[in-house]
């Protein structure tokens, strides 16, 4: 408090390439120290509120209304509201508005994952979700420590960070609606106008006639059912798979925000770290993208995650004046939690049918933002032991690892397009398979004990 009344912030701005003077600008503008001093991480674990509501509402609204029209609609919110923003006059509107820019952020993101996944070929689509939505928010990511670095004020850095959202307006007229959704509503005639469209554009020639009539009034029928969030656990088998799917993602959530958001506390230049927790993700994304080419995708998404568990537990046997060696073990085992995290998109969106695809991203998506409110709080466990947070998500991370191996593999299968066509948990097949030798080998023993009689 005595810091505080005889703190001029004049002086603060003079040392400003000071990190901690930094943080006081925003923390003392609105009191958020002393007794005020938990509202700090509580702002962070409010946008993830936000993130983790978007992400439940964004599947099921995207798959009621489509696909185009609520990812322009959640990028207009997020704009706007981080427009709103710059404006706030208190912690309590910040906040508030924080909370709503969230619930935009994450619903563009994962709704147009899944435009471009149910748009693209095979074999673009995997680049596409890779290479495409992860390498573009690694380099958004790292430009956000040099737009920090030069732009000082934090009003003018929001207000820099949010006018790249107006220039999307015009992609308005350039994406499609996915032709896989209008099919799956029964709109064959706006799905057939755009799939010829495209094949117009790739120099191919479209057959006469896209779709069968018998094959649509079989399709009609099938879609007059709508799906509900319930859907995601309609049998043992799908059950299964989403609530395993809920916790790869929490978890594997957990270990990525909980090294992003440690980044600070790491020894040297905040903004350098920051660089390089960001510019580490690159490399991640593209040996995601060739482990989703060539090797199935259970044991990509187990490897890596063994890969940064592993490397994370190791951390507390580093020497303390070993700095450098810290820093390279917690932007590797970064490396590994974030390849599986990249690949988690492309693995949840193979598993489950077109009429509920989006939900279920959307589902362990926001499953994910659950681990991501929690990550804060095991930064937090750091002031008591600088290694505990490391204990803790390594293992869980380890842990994770070891269950995705019992998941369903999608490597070289088609994608779904009805609940019967959904793959089976690993030993749901082999057990029904001993149980029908069993069936088979008593009738048989049935049969010699009536032919002996």
């Amino acid at each position: 408090v005595a810091f505080r009344s005889s703190f001029d912030l004049n002086d603060c701005e003079m040392i400003l390439s000071n990190k901690e003077c930094y943080m006081l600008l925003f923390l003392l503008q609105w009191n958020l120290v002393c007794d005020d001093d938990w509202k700090t991480p509580l702002t962070t674990s409010l946008f993830f509120v936000g993130v983790l509501i978007g992400s439940f509402i964004s599947g099921q609204l995207s798959d009621r209304f489509g696909r185009k029209s609520i990812l322009f609609a959640t990028m207009a919110v997020q704009t706007g509201f981080s427009f709103v923003q710059i404006f706030s006059t208190s912690w309590e509107m910040f906040t508030v508005l924080f909370l709503i820019v969230g619930m935009g952020q994450i619903s563009n993101y994962v709704v147009a994952f899944i435009l471009g996944t149910e748009i693209l070929g095979k074999s673009v689509r995997i680049i596409f979700s890779t290479l495409g939505v992860c390498i573009f928010f690694a380099i958004g990511y790292m430009l956000l420590p040099l737009f920090a670095y030069f732009i000082r004020d934090w009003r003018m850095l929001l207000l820099a960070l949010t006018v790249p959202g107006v220039l999307c307006v015009p992609l308005w007229w350039v994406i499609p609606e996915s032709p896989r959704w209008l099919i799956s509503q029964g709109r064959f005639k706006e799905a057939e106008i755009i799939i010829r469209k495209a094949a117009k554009t790739n120099g191919i020639v479209a057959p006469a006639m896209l779709f069968d009539s018998t094959e649509m009034q079989d399709m009609k029928l099938q879609q007059q059912q709508k799906a509900y969030i319930l859907d995601l656990f309609r049998t043992r088998n799908i059950a299964v798979i989403t609530v395993m799917s809920l916790f790869l993602w929490m978890l594997t959530s957990i270990g990525y925000f909980g090294l992003s958001l440690n980044t600070p506390n790491l020894h040297g230049n905040a903004y350098v770290n920051c660089f390089l927790s960001a510019i580490i993700e690159v490399p991640a994304y593209v040996i995601a993208w060739l482990l989703l080419r060539t090797l199935p995708r259970r044991y990509s998404i187990s490897g890596t995650l063994f890969l940064g568990g592993g490397v994370i537990l190791f951390i507390q046997l580093v020497p303390t004046d070993f700095h450098i060696l810290s820093v390279f073990l917690v932007m590797l085992g970064k490396f590994g939690i974030t390849s599986a995290f990249s690949m988690l998109y492309v693995y949840t969106s193979e598993l489950y049918p077109t009429i509920v695809r989006n939900m279920a991203v959307g589902a362990t998506s926001m499953s994910s933002r659950v681990g991501s409110i929690i990550a804060p709080y095991f930064v937090y466990l750091g002031a008591y032991d600088r290694f505990l947070p490391y204990i803790l998500m390594g293992s869980l991370t380890v842990l994770i690892g070891i269950l995705t191996l019992f998941l369903p593999e999608s490597y070289g299968n088609p994608l779904p397009e009805t609940f019967d066509q959904m793959l089976r948990v690993k030993g749901f097949r082999n057990r029904q398979r001993t149980n029908h030798v069993r069936s088979s080998k008593a009738i048989e023993d049935s049969k010699t004990q009536i032919t002996t009689l």
